[in-house]
């Protein structure tokens, strides 16, 4: 059936407004549907940026820039692309955590697709009813660990829908290779469930045999209906994600991103702290606040990058020590679940934090505990005690759940802390120096790694590869930048090191042969060419 005129009015992905040029408008039958004066899409960004910066609040404006998305995905994406300092805050972290809190209550047009339990035996009829085929990257949640907030079930979804348009701005993945998925498999949160206008399945969560066959259907599904796409798993509770990623990581191309995109945003963060500490990767004594999967995961991580360096992996995991809500994690303990128990070391309990900090003397403190205000004044003095340049990430988001902020670090520390952290913090001054703090933020590692291995038609995502990505990441801050405070790359330029990020990540998947794609004979360039700008098409 052919277009109708308005139907390039009405579908954001062929949709221009304004910027429909004189010749567009009497070829697609579109004079008279628009006012006559033609913009630029530089000047329709002028407009929305005017509009957007009037609203009263930060979740407003997520709402203002969600229904640009749905009605012209192209000027959407120019926004996030040029603005990405201002915008990117509001589209994910630490806005998203809020919009998902009130997804059902600003719901205002679906996108992506619902697996629910009730769809066993028909996902892949599920998944057959999106409206493309050639999807490059999917990321899935089942909502019951949305950032720091907890069990939101399927208002959950704005985490996938927020990080594929993060893959789009930042790396140039194209919005329709993406698709936001949500498994409905029930929230066990009362609050939620009992919610008016909640638009998920009101009951407990599946659990057990029945939730690990309705995960086997949906990676089975994906398989067969989108055999190349990446699957990213995101927000998924510690069990789940650490078991989820062990069973498919060999068998289909997939990665957990708060497992394996935090631990090597965490790990260039470490290794950009060490041009300003002088100690090397492998003097680091790292202390977590936090046991789950995303600890464990940076510390995998920074083990075997320490093995790269020489070291035994023993002694590699020696330098790496946990605080939970119970304490030290040690040995002795009889409570420990299967993820903790390799960085369950021979030592004294410690009760607390602060113990824990006097006792073993870090260099490092590393938060993914999602609780706020837990890096106290004391905590971090003792780290500045015992370190001249006391490395210090608070990692969580999202900014209410930070374990402190740059500010107090900062102060407390007398302004040797070497600051990164989840949320964005704006800039401090602390006895007549200014300091940028460095975001660690997820987004500088996803994008381009998605790219990377979308570009190659890897079979697999290895840890080799976040290793590079994160090597890649750490090279590319100036000393400029580190002076400043920041240990990640100006955000404005994060397109560049998603560049840099998936030539390393498709380097190592031609070199370990995971590689689908013929080589192209210049890989950068490749790369490059595949980018999505945002740009209109032309219809004349």
């Amino acid at each position: 059936m052919p277009l109708r005129p308005v139907d390039y009015l009405h579908d954001p992905r062929l949709n221009k407004g304004t910027a429909f040029t004189a010749a567009e408008r009497d070829a697609l039958g579109l004079r008279g549907l628009l006012p006559p004066r033609v913009l630029t899409q530089h000047e329709q960004q002028v407009r929305i940026l005017e509009s957007l910066r009037r609203k009263d609040s930060p979740l407003e404006q997520y709402i203002y820039l969600a229904s640009l998305l749905d009605r012209n995905e192209h000027l959407f994406y120019r926004v996030l692309m040029e603005h990405i300092e201002e915008v990117m805050p509001i589209v994910y972290t630490p806005t998203v955590g809020e919009a998902c809190q009130r997804f059902a209550h600003i719901f205002r047009r679906a996108r992506g697709l619902y697996v629910t339990a009730d769809d066993r035996g028909r996902v892949a009829d599920v998944l057959r009813n999106w409206p493309h085929r050639d999807v490059g990257m999917i990321v899935v949640t089942d909502g019951e660990r949305i950032l720091g907030l907890g069990d939101l079930g399927a208002s959950g979804m704005g985490i996938p829908i927020g990080k594929l348009s993060l893959y789009t701005a930042c790396a140039g993945v194209a919005p329709w290779l993406g698709l936001p998925i949500t498994l409905d498999v029930g929230c066990d949160r009362d609050e939620i469930r009992d919610d008016p206008l909640y638009l998920g399945l009101r009951r407990a969560r599946l659990r057990g045999a029945a939730y690990d066959e309705l995960l086997e259907e949906f990676v089975l599904a994906v398989q067969e209906v989108f055999p190349r796409a990446v699957l990213q798993f995101e927000d998924f509770a510690t069990d789940n994600a650490i078991r989820l990623l062990a069973r498919y990581r060999d068998r289909v191309c997939c990665f957990n991103d708060d497992i394996q995109g935090t631990a090597a945003v965490a790990l260039a963060g470490l290794l950009s702290a060490t041009r300003l500490t002088g100690q090397s990767l492998s003097e680091q004594r790292v202390l977590f606040l936090g046991a789950g999967s995303a600890a464990t995961g940076i510390a995998d991580l920074i083990v075997s990058a320490m093995v790269r360096e020489g070291m035994a992996e023993a002694d590699a995991r020696r330098r790496c020590w946990f605080v939970d809500s119970r304490g030290l994690v040690v040995a002795s303990r009889a409570d420990l679940a299967a993820h903790k128990r390799p960085y369950a070391h021979e030592h004294a309990p410690a009760a607390d934090l602060l113990a824990a900090v006097e006792a073993l003397r870090p260099t490092a403190l590393i938060g993914v505990s999602a609780q706020a205000g837990t890096f106290t004044e004391p905590v971090v003095r003792a780290m500045a005690r015992h370190n001249a340049r006391p490395i210090v990430f608070p990692l969580s988001n999202p900014t209410s759940k930070a374990e402190c902020t740059a500010a107090q670090a900062y102060a407390w520390s007398g302004g040797a802390a070497v600051f990164a952290s989840g949320s964005p913090f704006a800039p401090v001054e602390v006895a007549g120096r200014r300091f940028v703090p460095g975001q660690g933020n997820n987004a500088y590692i996803f994008p381009g790694l998605g790219l990377g291995a979308i570009v190659a038609g890897a079979r697999r995502v290895t840890d080799t590869m976040f290793y590079v990505a994160a090597r890649t990441l750490a090279e590319l801050v100036d000393q400029g930048a580190l002076e400043t405070g920041l240990l990640y790359p100006r955000l404005s330029g994060i397109r560049e090191v998603s560049v840099r990020i998936a030539v390393a990540v498709a380097e190592s998947a031609y070199a370990d042969g995971l590689a689908t794609a013929p080589r192209p004979d210049d890989l950068e360039v490749a790369v490059r060419a595949a980018m999505y700008d945002g740009t209109y098409p032309s219809y004349a």
